[in-house]
């Protein structure tokens, strides 16, 4: 079977993934909370608390700090991909403060160390996106992007297929990384 030739003036052809929309925005599925509950903050970060099981949104939650905490990705590109990021809705890392700065590393050293004790990963990449045109989906809210690497993890089924294979359930890879933080 022949395909059309990509259509966009770059050449490529584009993969539309709008369900993930309802994330990026905030929409849930749920049924309207009642008249006298809180609501909910727009950003999906900033439901996460310090505060355990004050949230629907606390079961990715690999650890908690002071300032700061580390969270599987919901959309993960490797088994094991976290986020470290801050409680504070801050976007840029020059605007955390002092405690935040430390505590971020901190934690994202302590995420290096778990995964690796969990996966033995190849490599590593960790980093920001600041800003929307640097690839940030959800720019407002600072993360840190800790991906684990494997030779080879960009394989055919990546490459030709345009899929992601992911050997485990998000909630099984957040109790092995919990269970080894140290």
């Amino acid at each position: 079977m022949n395909h059309p030739a990509p259509t966009g003036p770059d050449g490529l052809e584009r993969l539309w993934t709008p369900h993930r929309m309802a994330y990026v925005s905030g929409e849930t599925d749920d049924t309207d909370p009642p008249a006298h509950a809180e609501p909910r903050p727009a950003c999906p970060f900033c439901r996460i608390t310090a505060d355990p099981g004050t949230s629907t949104d606390d079961e990715l939650v690999v650890v908690r700090g002071q300032t700061a905490y580390v969270v599987l990705n919901l959309y993960p590109y490797n088994p094991g991909h976290l986020m470290v990021l801050p409680y504070r809705h801050v976007a840029d890392y020059v605007d955390l403060d002092d405690d935040e700065t430390a505590e971020l590393a901190s934690l994202t050293k302590a995420a290096l160390q778990a995964i690796r004790a969990v996966s033995q990963p190849h490599a590593f990449n960790v980093g920001l996106n600041l800003g929307g045109a640097a690839g940030g989906s959800l720019s407002g809210h600072l993360h840190q992007h800790v991906v684990p690497r494997w030779s080879g993890d960009a394989n055919f089924m990546t490459v030709i297929g345009g899929t992601k294979t992911l050997p485990q359930l998000l909630g099984e890879t957040r109790d092995l990384l919990a269970a080894v933080w140290q």
